[in-house]
């Protein structure tokens, strides 16, 4: 691979997005994103793909200033009225984080997709990643799990209205402003929960960050019916492959109720930040998060220096 040493940050340590410098105070941040509808309504799609895009942006602590459209669409089967109503919920997001759309992109598919191009700016000595924690910050988690399940419970007609509107106001919710507040603050260890589940996550920023992450499971919020549809069995294939991948680098708890522990490897579609923060900071931030408008800001545990690089240890008690 071509080297560059503009590129502040690539593939490596599982990043959420790329970093390419352009001045010693500034450069860019770019990501994309896009899947398969998540929720019967095309709009409510077209909102949370967009706000699952932008959130690699605002993990790595950029502003995302551009988006690009990625469509996949079945033009023979579905009608242009449910293309723009997808697009429309995108747009409605973007115009919420300020983001301009400058194009994209469409192809003719047999099954919708969609997500966005992202392009943001960052300061180069400003930039959060995965492995910026250190021995004794505290991780913050922005967002309550149970998307997969919820989403699960609702394919098998089997989710209550407030799960189901729980679910789509988190997934729909963007991690602007939590963003933000972790600038100002000086962090410099994050990432966003998605598609490996809050262990799976947590793991690249242990490993990332060479520590052992020790997490009180029973702090962990959880969305209105996730235990339930937990509890039924309705968890998504994703989980289990979760558990499976990143079994060698965790410690679960045999006292973790099973529920519980299957909704700490459940996939989340656009969820929160986890955020790492020095203890003596930790009332002062959650405080600001709260005031700004955050909704979850949940203490899970916190960065050990240890023998057991990168593992995660879940307990109970």
């Amino acid at each position: 691979m071509p080297h560059d040493p503009n590129v502040l940050v690539g593939f490596s340590g599982s990043e959420d997005a790329g970093v390419y410098k352009l001045s010693d105070d500034t450069a860019i941040v770019q990501t994309l994103d896009f899947f398969t509808p998540i929720v019967d309504d095309p709009k409510i799609f077209g909102m949370v793909s967009a706000a699952n895009s932008l959130s690699d942006i605002y993990a790595m602590g950029g502003r995302p200033i551009t988006a690009m459209n990625v469509v996949c669409f079945p033009i023979k089967r579905l009608s242009l009225d449910t293309l723009r109503q997808i697009l429309e919920g995108g747009l409605q997001i973007l115009r919420e984080a300020g983001v301009a759309l400058v194009g994209g992109h469409s192809v003719e598919d047999d099954e919708p997709k969609y997500g966005l191009s992202v392009t943001g700016l960052i300061h180069p000595e400003k930039i959060m990643t995965n492995g910026g924690i250190q021995p004794g910050d505290r991780l913050i988690l922005t967002k309550a799990l149970g998307t997969g399940v919820i989403a699960t419970a609702l394919k098998a007609k089997l989710a209550t209205p407030s799960s189901i509107e729980a679910m789509v106001n988190s997934m729909c919710t963007i991690n602007k402003i939590a963003s933000e507040v972790a600038v100002r603050f000086g962090v410099k260890g994050c990432t966003d929960i998605t598609g490996f589940g809050l262990v799976g996550h947590l793991v690249e920023m242990a490993r990332a960050g060479q520590a052992r992450l020790r997490i009180r499971a029973k702090n962990v919020p959880l969305l209105e019916g996730a235990r339930d549809a937990a509890s039924m069995g309705l968890v998504p294939a994703g989980a289990y492959g979760n558990r499976t991948f990143f079994a060698e680098w965790t410690t679960l708890d045999p006292a973790i109720p099973t529920d519980i522990a299957d909704l700490l490897f459940d996939p989340q579609t656009s969820g929160g930040l986890v955020m790492a923060i020095p203890e003596e900071k930790v009332a002062e931030f959650v405080a600001a998060l709260l005031a700004e408008g955050v909704n979850v800001a949940a203490e899970i545990g916190a960065v050990e220096r240890s023998d057991t690089l990168g593992h995660v240890e879940f307990y109970w008690e």
